[in-house]
């Protein structure tokens, strides 16, 4: 009998019901096994740890505040962010407005809470991008190998050799969107431009992931029995190598509204009538603003650095979790 000393759990478990019960179907006895042992204690251990962690709930808080804000605004303010009164531009914050009103009488309150929906579905749409498809070159790469695996590594160099904000910028000014544009496409263009540009640091750590647990015995195994390609990828090798990949997704759309509101900033991502933060403090550093009326630059300001800071930290405390090296 083969000696299992020195094999991972996983290995062993995959490997027993093959000497059992061979004849009722060995490959999936081996799928439910690994994924039972690897992939469930993994994540019963990681949210044991997540879960004794204050950071987790304020990120998790943080996060699921501002996504309200995005999703039902209506929530949170009953007021038009479109209507202006040029009487009250610059007053300062008093009961009738929270965070007074900027520079053509807006209600700083009220577009703060409706430029999360345009910031935040930046970061989510060029994340899922990004995270769908470079997760699945990186698996196409690692797992074939060969040729194709260089030819994937050769496209993602040239993708990497573009900085995101300089690339973003010229495409943006190249294509510029006017005050017609709807709200979907101008925002799914700005996702889109940062995601075609950020695909490759996905693809390289998925492929990373897939090399390191392409060797292990359970995929082996599977293999051995002539398991089809998509039954491993699916059953074994994605399932143990998506952890890392999501953990620095999370980390990506905290970085990816900054950058949207970095375009805004300047002028070529999100513009009016889009309501973004980007555009408010846009708006709020015009000459003499800063000093005049600061809570222009205050509130919208205070309101993307929690979100980014939100999802960096959930990131973090994510990776911690799911690393036991970092315990």
């Amino acid at each position: 009998m083969t000696d299992l000393r020195g094999q991972s759990d996983v290995s062993r478990d995959a490997i027993v019901p093959l000497q059992v019960d061979a004849a009722s179907g060995p490959e999936e006895v081996i799928s439910e096994r690994a994924l039972e042992t690897g992939s469930r204690s993994l994540g019963a251990n990681a949210w044991r740890d997540l879960r004794r962690r204050p950071m987790f709930w304020i990120s998790l808080a943080l996060i699921v505040l501002f996504l309200l804000m995005a999703i039902f605004p209506q929530l949170f303010t009953s007021k038009d962010p479109n209507f202006a009164d040029l009487t009250k531009a610059r007053q300062l914050p008093s009961e009738e407005a929270l965070f007074g009103y900027d520079a053509q009488g807006y209600d700083l309150y009220t577009r703060t809470v409706y430029g999360a929906r345009a910031s935040v579905s930046v970061g989510i749409l060029a994340t899922a991008f990004t995270l769908i498809f470079g997760s699945a070159v990186g698996i196409i790469a690692g797992y074939r190998g060969g040729w194709l695996d260089s030819v994937i590594g050769r496209i993602a160099e040239i993708f990497l050799a573009i900085p995101i904000f300089l690339g973003g910028l010229l495409f943006l000014f190249t294509f510029p969107n006017d005050i017609d544009t709807p709200f979907a496409i101008a925002v799914g263009k700005v996702a889109f431009v940062i995601a075609i540009l950020a695909w490759p640091t996905i693809t390289r750590l998925m492929r990373a992931s897939v090399l390191q647990v392409k060797p292990n015995d359970y995929v082996q195994a599977a293999r051995a029995l002539g398991a089809s390609p998509w039954r491993i990828i699916t059953a074994h090798i994605l399932p143990n190598s998506v952890a890392s990949v999501i953990v620095v997704s999370t980390i990506n759309l905290g970085v990816f509204i900054s950058l949207e509101a970095s375009l805004s900033f300047l002028g070529v991502g999100l513009q009016p009538p889009v309501i973004s933060w980007g555009n408010m403090i846009s708006d709020a550093s015009g000459l003499g603003l800063i000093r005049a009326a600061p809570h222009m630059l205050l509130f919208p300001s205070l309101f993307l650095s929690l979100t980014v800071l939100s999802f960096i930290m959930l990131g973090d405390v994510v990776r911690d979790a799911l690393d036991p090296r970092l315990r």
